[in-house]
């Protein structure tokens, strides 16, 4: 367990102006500074060059490993949104509040405090810094040196360097099937915690899908709990003669607000918050979900199938997120790669899971198994 103390600070010079934030993180016994961020951000308000400030200290403390944090700043605005004494009213500081909430959840525990300016005065020089390099067309840089501890690795992502040497063993082996077409998946609409049926297209893509895994021995099929995955997964368990295991890790993010809107319609009428979540997973829809839970759901979900079906063949019925995570998980790739990654309706993808090695992707979005009128490009 690693406590540390941040101090966050963020300044704007005409409110709003140029504006830029900085933030330190401190060894809670020793004081000692274990790291030191700061950034011009343009032009921004006092107050939203704070929240940056506070992003920048709790993702630091991610970054080397911390559990607990004491979080120290002189923004009372800031200080009492985070510590649920005030509602965040101005529409501009929500997703800056959302994304701050969704950081402090990645922790054991997150204390709030307010303290006088003279008591901030290291961040509040970075922040300073970071302004006039800003003006002088310059990048923020570090003015002291000091010690850089090494990025944390979860223990799923923390393995040995086999180059060219396959892993030993028996692998875990999932076939990732996205459920068949919906209407929503039709239009392409946000389709999270909404329980739409099967089109008619669907359930014949969830036929071929399940002719073609009736190929291969496999020993359990696993399923989201929503009616789109369960019919696809039930097209499968009726060709292999097996049952149905529900996973609710599987389930799709909760798209909140968002959810049968297209993207065009989100971005018009919350295009701050859509700004916000395209550029972190932390930053959740109206009444949503963060990708950042995703990401953890679905990794207790996925260690669950592999202790229970260790060595064998499952298929796992989900949905665009869950199996892009799943996917982003086996290569190590940032969060950004969810973005970068498209998935068909009923297409197959495939991840070998090694005990004693790094995953590896043998297939990724194949519809080969569907005809030309089976096929559909909706989200």
């Amino acid at each position: 367990m690693t406590h540390v103390v941040v101090e966050a600070d963020g300044g704007s010079r005409g409110n709003p102006g140029p504006a830029g934030f900085g933030a330190v993180v401190r060894d809670a016994a020793t004081g000692e500074v274990l790291r030191e961020v700061a950034a011009g951000i343009g032009v921004a308000s006092n107050n939203v060059a704070e929240y940056r400030g506070l992003i920048a200290g709790l993702e630091a403390a991610l970054d080397i490993g911390a559990d607990e944090v004491d979080v120290r700043m002189d923004s009372l605005l800031v200080v009492n949104h985070m510590s649920n004494k005030w509602k965040v009213k101005h529409e501009a500081m929500r997703p800056l509040a959302s994304q701050a909430a969704g950081l402090v959840r990645r922790f054991r525990r997150v204390d709030f405090t307010h303290v006088p300016r003279e008591h901030n005065k290291h961040a509040d020089r970075l922040a300073n810094e970071a302004m006039d390099d800003a003006a002088a067309g310059r990048e923020w840089a570090r003015r002291t040196e000091v010690p850089q501890p090494e990025p944390r690795q979860s223990a799923q992502r923390t393995s040995k360097n086999y180059g060219w040497t396959a892993p030993t063993g028996t692998a875990t082996t999932m076939w990732l099937l996205r459920h068949g077409e919906t209407p929503l998946s039709v239009e392409k609409r946000f389709s999270g915690r909404g329980d739409p049926a099967l089109t008619d297209r669907g359930v014949a893509q969830a036929k071929a899908a399940a002719h073609r895994l009736a190929e291969h021995t496999i020993a359990a099929v696993i399923s989201s709990p929503l009616r789109r995955a369960m019919q696809t997964a039930q097209a499968v368990a009726d060709a292999l003669g097996v049952k149905v295991v529900v996973e609710d890790g599987f389930v799709e993010t909760d798209f909140g607000a968002w959810e049968g809107l297209t993207f065009a319609e989100v971005r018009s009428r919350w295009p701050d918050q859509m700004s916000a979540w395209l550029a972190s997973p932390d930053v959740a829809p109206t009444d949503g979900e963060p990708f950042s839970e995703t990401f953890e759901r679905v990794r207790r979900a996925r260690e669950s199938v592999v202790a229970g079906y260790a060595g064998s063949t499952v298929v796992i019925v989900s949905h665009v997120t869950p199996i892009k995570v799943l996917v982003r998980e086996a290569l190590e790739a940032p969060s950004q790669v969810l973005y970068r990654l498209h998935l068909d309706t009923a297409s197959l993808s495939l991840v070998d899971w090694w005990n004693d090695g790094p995953a590896v992707v043998r297939l990724f979005n194949d519809t080969s198994h569907l005809g030309n009128d089976l096929l559909t490009h909706g989200r």
